[in-house]
């Protein structure tokens, strides 16, 4: 039923402008509005959908995911940006001090959108 369905994925945040100038500023997106809402264009075609939820509640798991071909420039060139990586020091999650975890899958660093909803950068080994 939906095999040639050019499916998308969206999430919500507390604020449409901040979240704009996140996405499209600080992440260098290109980033449109319409009717109250974003689209963030990514490469690959399909668009992904940010709407204002008054009661937002961030999510507690990564949303977004962005591979990149060395987490240690890309975690260096966003925090020169102001954004702030997660520490986490789990038995089966630890990440160094830049907020990097290595040696467990792929190198991958988490953050979070004005929103608190969880976003990563994450090598790319291909």
């Amino acid at each position: 039923m939906f095999k040639d369905t050019k499916a998308f994925s969206g999430f919500s945040v507390n604020d449409i402008p901040k979240a704009k100038a996140f996405y499209s500023q600080t992440l260098g997106l290109e980033v449109s509005e319409m009717n109250g809402m974003l689209q963030l264009h990514i490469a690959g075609g399909n668009p992904i959908i940010v709407y204002p939820k008054p009661n937002h509640t961030p999510a507690t798991f990564t949303i977004l995911n962005f591979p990149v071909d060395n987490v240690d420039r890309a975690v260096d060139e966003l925090s020169k940006r102001g954004v702030q990586f997660e520490k986490y020091n789990m038995p089966d999650l630890k990440t160094d001090d830049k907020g990097i975890a290595r040696g467990n899958g792929p190198n991958i660093a988490w953050f979070k959108d004005p929103a608190g909803n969880i976003l990563s950068v994450l090598e790319d080994g291909g």
